[in-house]
């Protein structure tokens, strides 16, 4: 009854007019920001964190989560409309919401998103209420062996699963690992890739790599077709409320994307992009198994996974935060030193010192979740109308939006370089088949897989047994190579029942 009473006396802190007011400027100027490319829900946060200086503690933290689901659906709504999402932890909801979008469905596709985005983050907010101690406990057994271990898990994932061959799959997540390695090495200090340009001694940004390959790349093989590419506008079929057959669909999905999301949010593994990922390479595989698979012409799932794994790893990220002290996430850290300009260093000793600030903030989290969906569901068609622009002008302005968000992040005309010569590379591996999903894959994670192989290696002496010492590294490789497996059975199934159907009747 005390977790109860605390979060009542928060809702009444928070649902005063005032910070009602708040928490819906937050969410709008979210979205709006996260809307725009090359930007996304960190870089809102960011921007609109000198706007609070002048609010109290309580009424800051309030529009800071506005700001945080905000950012989140603009990530997702760039992404599935043009293409273009503003944060990496969109990227895989945006590979089948983009294809929903060009068929004319982007009001269901987006609507598909608000709501997962509300079921993550609800389920995700309560669940980090009432039951984080014992979150916090299994995220303390995870060390460096079986962080390494989830990312060979999601490596494997992507580029088996999102790719319809493996091979383009390796290739292009052999593409985006030699892209993270450019930078000095943390460990040596050594320079790797970097052509003795002093500007790639800190690595390549993770908004120039998706900028430059999901939003140039796609202009540039649109305007390489020609008039081939000067396809009409897709039609906008109906209004953004789900039909009981994509109802169907969805809510297994949303439930799934949330069981990914959640423990991920606890632990500190740079973000939501692994879940996402798996969540979407976990729709996937169950479509395949459909009489009639949807995947590559818009699935519904594939938007609903990725998005409530999203939005339920935003949740949780935030309860870590609070609780331990922990930025599992950009996005989170940027909250983070939003407290520390107040004064308040998050960690269990912030629930007694400011404890009406803290209970006040997840208050206002469970209502920033509603305020997402009534303020972006209506409006889905609106944002939608994008699509209704002739494409040379739309193309025309995502370039420019590019430009502009990119020089943004980091002030170097370098980078704009950098970005027209990845956009290149997103052409070429449109034309040749090559999937997008694992070069960022690669990106993301490649980092963090080496600094834990490493850490790994360190401590146990370079003795590699120790990657695989423990009960969770172990299930983990026992699902990778059972995964694998069940894919090559699966794909030596297709090719015999290809060649039956191929080989004449007698």
């Amino acid at each position: 009854m005390d977790t109860f009473s605390l979060l009542g006396d928060g809702f009444a802190q928070a649902l005063t007019p005032l910070n009602l007011l708040l928490l819906l400027v937050g969410a709008v100027l979210g979205t709006a920001v996260g809307v725009l490319p090359g930007l996304g829900s960190a870089m809102a946060v960011a921007l609109l964190l000198p706007v609070t200086f002048g609010l109290d503690p309580t009424g800051a933290f309030i529009m800071f989560a506005g700001v945080y689901y905000g950012g989140l659906f603009g990530d997702s709504t760039a992404g599935i409309l043009l293409n273009t999402p503003g944060n990496s932890s969109a990227i895989a909801g945006s590979i089948e919401g983009h294809r929903m979008a060009l068929a004319g469905r982007a009001p269901q596709a987006l609507a598909t998103a608000a709501i997962g985005a509300f079921t993550g983050g609800l389920i995700a907010t309560t669940l980090m209420v009432f039951f984080a101690p014992r979150l916090v406990d299994w995220a303390a057994l995870f060390g460096p062996a079986e962080y390494f271990a989830l990312a060979v898990f999601a490596f494997a994932a992507t580029a088996t699963i999102v790719a319809d061959s493996p091979v383009k799959g390796c290739v292009s997540l052999a593409i985006g690992l030699s892209l993270a390695l450019v930078g000095v090495d943390p460990t040596s200090g050594a320079t790797r890739f970097t052509l003795e340009q002093t500007q790639l001694f800190d690595g390549i940004a993770i908004v120039v790599i998706t900028v430059g390959l999901l939003a140039l790349g796609e202009v540039l093989h649109v305007a390489a077709r020609g008039r081939e590419g000067a396809v009409t506008a897709p039609a906008v079929v109906g209004r953004p409320w789900l039909s009981r057959a994509d109802l169907r669909l969805a809510w297994p999905a949303w439930l799934r994307g949330t069981g990914f999301g959640v423990p991920f949010g606890v632990i500190p593994v740079g973000g939501s992009e692994m879940p996402t990922f798996l969540a979407y390479s976990a729709e996937r595989r169950l479509d395949r198994r459909r009489a009639r698979p949807r995947f590559g012409r818009g699935a519904i799932q594939g938007v609903a996974g990725p998005e409530a794994a999203g939005s339920a790893t935003a949740g949780s990220a935030m309860g870590a935060l609070l609780a331990l002290g922990l930025p599992t996430s950009a996005t989170a850290a940027i909250m983070l030193a939003g407290f520390q300009q107040y004064g308040m260093q998050p960690g269990p000793l912030l629930f007694e010192r400011n404890a009406d600030l803290v209970w006040t903030l997840l208050a206002s989290l469970f209502l920033g979740i509603v305020v997402l969906l009534v303020l972006n569901l209506p409006f889905a068609p609106l944002w939608a109308k994008l699509l209704l622009i002739p494409r040379h002008h739309l193309y025309a302005g995502i370039t420019v939006c590019c430009g502009l968000g990119v020089y943004a992040t980091g002030a170097s005309t370098f980078d704009l370089v950098l970005v027209l010569a990845i956009g290149l590379l997103g052409l070429l591996m449109r034309r040749h088949g090559l999937p997008l999903a694992p070069v960022l894959i690669g990106v993301i994670l490649g980092p963090l897989a080496e600094t834990e192989l490493r850490r790994a290696l360190a401590v146990s002496e370079g003795d590699v047994t120790a990657l695989f010492d423990s009960g969770i590294t172990r299930a983990l490789y026992g699902l990778l190579l059972a995964g694998l497996v069940l894919a090559v059975v699966t794909r030596l199934r297709a090719r015999a029942r290809e060649r039956a159907v191929d080989e004449p009747v007698g």
